[in-house]
């Protein structure tokens, strides 16, 4: 029933009701407000619905962040149809699994990804757009956009029809499609508004990919439902984050931490002017605790964030808030608005505090399941809870602890060893930027503690000397056996560190 419809289409129009001539969107030189951000998403979908598209169709979006990308998510949405980005680092093989695996029947690409989606597009794939010049085949995005009908598509939306497949990052195996719902999206827009103390006012830089459910559905699109006014960044280039704070007077910021380390270590972090930021997010992956009290002292003013979760979350599940930081050091908080989370041992009964277990967790965020795996979305869903797949352990005052994964969990020696504490313990070396810690194969010890390491500018270590300094940290058994220098760690476009790469290199 439209009366009481409550899709994500319907927020855009919404905000731009309310605030018709607020800057939306700022890409580049291009500043545009809410009622022409409205207008322009109406145009894209009544053109793309002239060439076929419709509700329930699966659409691929290839590209970095840009203008483009926001108004074909919304246009989707507005049509009824299932938009499926795509992580723009992948190769053809790894473009077309995900475009034969979703069943896509169209495609928008960037035009400098042109080469890699002509290869990897079957006969299937009949609508095709390019944001740049059209091509042979190819229709230029620009076209969609200037539409000449920009009256809102009248399209019956239900709260749980799928709105998008995010599919996960892949870093140990075929990525899967979680299907997302306009319920469980909005329902998590709502806990990252309240418990991340989001505003109409704020104005927020996005330079982490949109194909990410982090960027999209826990800032940007919580930034339209409010109104907020949205820099979209091609990547997180740290010159160009740090030179828009300071040019927009940007107040929030979300990176995960291995951005945060790159900002931190660039020159302009202490030559730009910063101090209109307010507060700061991060997620993706566990922030180490040196990192964190240097962002507590180097931006003071700035109120931090942890949300933790995952893309079958939507993604939010516990947050730390910005009173607890340095306080709850290494925790991710407690059960965010929406969300309930157990930890529980392998027969699923939850466990005393303090006592290590599988992360569970129940809420109206969760995905509707793995799209075409029933398998797999009954094996995580047993019980009436979603298996998060993470190991972590919570407290009296029910505050949780990520562990690790369970599939980082190193096992050395017959000893259950957690990658996390290792790093940990090796950021606290001076010389240290950044860190990851693995488990090898190893004749004697199964698998061997390993550390891949990256130094500070300027610094100068040893592996002796940082296993001697470990030794004075940790059990024996947790000192890493080998430890590696890289020039870099390997990460997908989100910022987690790809630790199959580590792995294989390392042995």
């Amino acid at each position: 029933m439209t009366t009481r419809r409550h899709a994500i289409g319907d927020l855009l129009r919404r905000t731009a009701a309310r605030h018709p001539a607020k800057t939306a969107i700022v890409y580049g030189e291009l500043r545009q407000s809410y009622a022409d951000l409205d207008r322009v998403v109406n145009r894209t979908a009544n053109a793309l619905a002239a060439r076929g598209v419709g509700k329930g169709d699966r659409f691929a979006v290839f590209s970095h962040n840009n203008h483009a990308f926001v108004v074909a998510y919304f246009a989707l949405a507005r049509l009824g149809a299932i938009s499926v980005p795509v992580n723009f680092m992948l190769g053809a093989a790894e473009v077309a699994y995900i475009l034969e695996h979703s069943g896509a029947t169209g495609i928008l690409v960037e035009e400098a990804l042109l080469p890699v989606a002509r290869e990897a597009v079957t006969g299937r794939v009949a609508v095709r757009g390019v944001i740049g010049a059209a091509d042979t085949g190819w229709e230029a995005f620009e076209e969609w956009a200037a539409h000449g009908d920009d009256s809102e598509p009248d399209v019956d939306i239900a709260d749980d029809d799928p709105v998008q497949l995010m599919y996960t990052s892949g870093t140990e195996s075929r990525p899967k499609g979680a299907a997302l719902s306009g319920r469980s999206l909005i329902a998590q827009y709502v806990t990252c508004v309240v418990d991340g103390e989001m505003r109409h006012d704020d104005v927020e830089v996005h330079a982490l990919p949109l194909y990410h459910c982090a960027q999209l559905h826990c800032f940007l699109t919580p930034g339209v439902y409010l109104g907020a006014t949205n820099i979209v960044l091609p990547g997180p280039d740290p010159a160009a984050v740090l030179a828009a704070i300071e040019a927009e007077r940007a107040t929030k910021l979300f990176c995960p931490p291995t951005v945060w380390i790159a900002l931190l270590r660039h020159p302009d972090f202490d030559r730009r002017d910063l101090s209109s930021l307010r507060k700061g997010y991060y997620g993706a992956s566990i922030m180490p605790v040196e990192v964190l009290k240097e962002i507590a002292a180097r931006l003071p003013e700035v109120r931090l964030f942890n949300f933790y979760g995952q893309t079958e979350m939507a993604p939010v599940a516990t947050i730390l808030g910005p009173d607890e930081q340095l306080t709850r050091l290494g925790s991710a908080g407690r059960p965010a608005l929406n969300v309930e989370t157990r930890v529980v041992d392998e027969e699923d009964r939850p466990v005393p505090p303090g006592v290590v277990g599988e992360i569970v967790h129940r809420s109206p965020h969760a995905m509707l399941g793995y799209w075409n795996d029933p398998d797999k979305t009954a094996e995580v869903f047993r019980g009436g809870w979603f298996h998060s797949g993470d190991l972590g352990v919570m407290d009296a005052d029910g505050y949780l602890t990520v562990v690790d994964r369970k599939k980082d969990m190193i096992k050395s020696g017959g000893e259950n060893v957690a990658s996390r504490e290792v790093e940990e313990a090796i950021y606290g070396h001076p010389a240290v930027a950044e860190a990851a810690v693995f488990g090898v194969p190893d004749e004697r010890w199964i698998e061997a503690v390993t550390a891949a390491v990256v130094l500070r500018e300027g610094a100068t270590l040893t592996a002796e000397e940082l296993i001697a300094f470990l030794r004075e940290r940790l059990a024996p058994f947790k000192t890493p056996k080998r430890v590696t220098f890289v020039e870099a760690l390997p990460k997908n476009a989100s910022g987690k560190v790809l630790k199959r790469e580590l792995r294989t290199t390392a042995r």
